[in-house]
């Protein structure tokens, strides 16, 4: 399978209904306690916050478990956390949305502050289970064990990043259909190889339009990518005066010089761009090519008048609005990108990720990828696509331009839009965990690409 189950509150709900909720509890409450002496075999003293609902009635389980295997457990109102080898978070479960109540954010105030490892009974307390958002007080749990499947809410940030080590525990559910989707290594069996019968052309032609003086790296790396990504023939239209740059960093690019001004293509350059787009499967564009009001009308008349699949990123997004279009379009921005595109802030946009990358893709009408550990891919009317393969080498300069290379890739070989920007994210990603961590660069995941691709799936 190339995409997993990943469950909100109402669809665990659903998954649950008609079973036996004590027996549920039970094995919930037996696997927590079961993960919580493996990974702290020497602990003694564990202790177990837990709240009103089921969730509490799975910390309390756990405790009888630990108990019986001769472990000193406590509920925390009857041994102080300060005393805690090990607390068990069981304050929220799935029903939880919003902000805790005063009393409850003490609580998890106190839990974070003790020096206890911290291991979280289906989500840490203050997440939300359908969005990944943290409205106030939140755990900072070492391992969460979640039961029978993968929540949202612990995928996406900002939740994803207070669950450490997250540990999906077997109660016996059925698998039930979700609205979003995991993405998995699987998905890239789905993109072409380059087969016997095919020549350089047919195999996916890519155009990277970008560039600009101070700013070859981008849609150098944006090229680079996109052949490694498996596409035969690639191409790049950029400003003339920035031609011998190119000339000398892209061997197997083609190159079309552009009229410019100031150093960045300009709108005269549309006309032999789109003659040129013709042969082109599809198009990379905005790598480097400058801000202006230059800029902005050519990535403009190109969406308009191109029939080609289109990929936009970094500077082709800067004052970008709404067009009309038949052919497919993926923006990829980041968080201060889709912040500018939707008219809010920053921090709005990494505080609520889900709703910000639907809106984004409502919006614009089209496929919307929002960068980050946790990518999220939207169409208009499905469910996110999360992919969240990737390791901390990408947090470097020009990952993005790498990602816009590999999408543009798989769409010039005609796969459909959606699955192209998930498998794109998962190529990137997986890449990123072949190189060295420390000090990696953007060409390092480049070299890693076929070393993706090729591996078995």
């Amino acid at each position: 399978m190339s995409l997993d189950p990943l469950y909100t509150a109402d669809e665990m709900k659903a998954a649950e209904a008609g079973h036996d909720v004590k027996e549920l509890m039970a094995r919930a409450g037996r696997a927590v306690a079961e993960e919580a002496m493996r990974r702290f075999p020497d602990a003694r003293r564990f202790v177990a916050v837990c709240g009103q609902g089921a969730n509490g009635g799975d910390g309390r389980i756990a405790v009888e478990v630990l108990e019986a295997a001769g472990k000193a457990a406590r509920p925390a109102e009857d041994a102080p956390l300060e005393d805690a080898d090990v607390i068990i978070d069981a304050l929220f479960g799935t029903g939880f949305v919003g902000e805790p109540r005063e009393d409850a954010g003490r609580t998890i105030e106190a839990i974070n502050a003790a020096r206890a490892p911290v291991v979280s009974v289906d989500l840490p307390s203050g997440v939300d289970a359908s969005t990944g958002e943290v409205a106030g007080a939140c755990v900072e749990a070492a391992v969460t064990v979640t039961f029978h499947g993968p929540k949202v809410g612990l995928e996406l940030a900002p939740g994803r990043f207070r669950s450490g080590e997250v540990v999906v525990a077997d109660i016996g559910l059925e698998p039930l259909e979700t609205e979003h989707k995991l993405v998995t290594p699987g998905i890239l069996g789905e993109i072409p190889r380059r087969q016997a019968d095919q020549n350089k052309y047919t195999a996916g032609t890519v155009l990277v339009v970008g560039g600009s003086r101070g700013l070859t790296g981008a849609p150098s790396l944006a090229a680079e990518a996109a052949f490694r990504a498996d596409a035969g023939y690639v191409a790049v239209a950029v400003p003339e005066s920035t031609l011998a740059v190119f000339e000398q960093r892209l061997l197997e690019a083609v190159k079309l010089p552009c009229p410019e001004s100031d150093g960045r293509i300009s709108p005269q350059a549309v006309a032999p761009i789109v003659e040129f787009a013709a042969k082109a499967g599809s198009l990379a564009l905005g790598p480097g090519l400058g801000r202006g009001k230059g800029p902005s009308e050519v990535v403009r008349l190109l969406l308009e008048q191109l029939d080609r699949p289109i990929v936009v990123d970094a500077d082709g997004l800067y004052e970008l609005e709404p067009v009309e279009r038949s052919a497919p379009t993926v923006l990829t921005p980041h968080e201060g990108e889709l912040a500018r595109l939707l008219g809010e802030e920053s921090d709005w946009v990494a505080a609520h990720r889900l709703e910000a990358v639907r809106r984004g893709a409502e919006r614009f009408n089209c496929v919307c990828l929002l960068k980050g550990a946790d990518t999220l891919i939207a169409t208009p009317g499905r469910g996110v696509l999360v992919s969240s393969l990737g390791s901390p080498a990408l947090a470097t300069a020009g990952t993005g331009d790498v990602l816009t290379g590999i999408v543009a890739a798989f769409l010039a070989k005609g796969v459909e839009p959606r699955r192209a920007a998930a498998a794109a994210a998962a190529a990137q990603q997986l890449a990123s965990t072949l190189i060295p961590q420390s000090g990696a660069i953007a060409s390092d995941i480049v070299g890693a690409l076929p070393l993706v691709l090729d591996a078995p799936v």
